[in-house]
């Protein structure tokens, strides 16, 4: 079963998130938290923040034990950009592009598996099931 957690228009460049999320991509959910707590920077607070969505997505919607979740796929995508700028000598402008970023974690999980119930109705004889006195199927 996949689980999917997003967070749209973060404000991080893809490039920094995306050295991050290199360190964690494919491990498992647990793992990857703890990894993520170890670090010292915005981006791996960004994605442990998206981490923790998809985990209790996990458990809360689709009944999924936490230990049995790893990261399918982790990406990081380029969301739009804010333009400012700075004003230098000489009247010139300088362009500053604040870049923004998507995240999407992919979780993959294996449900438990329910034993089914197998329970045998008790058949009626073909006998009793013709009532006696009426033909089927012939005139009388």
């Amino acid at each position: 079963m996949e689980v999917i957690a997003q967070t749209k228009f973060v404000r991080q460049t893809p490039r920094k998130l995306r050295l991050v999320a290199a360190e964690i991509r494919g491990l498992k959910a647990l793992e990857a938290e703890i990894i993520l707590k170890s670090f010292n920077k915005k981006a791996a607070r960004l994605l442990l923040k998206t981490l923790r969505q998809g985990i209790a997505n996990a458990e809360n919607n689709f009944h999924l034990e936490k230990d049995n979740l790893k990261i399918k796929r982790l990406e990081i995508s380029k969301g739009p950009q804010m333009k400012r700028y700075r004003f230098v000598a000489k009247g010139r402008v300088h362009q500053i592009l604040k870049k923004m970023a998507h995240i999407k974690i992919i979780l993959e999980g294996e449900e438990e598996k329910k034993a089914k119930k197998s329970i045998k109705k008790e058949k009626k004889p073909v006998s009793a099931k013709i009532k006696k006195g009426k033909k089927h199927g012939t005139k009388n």
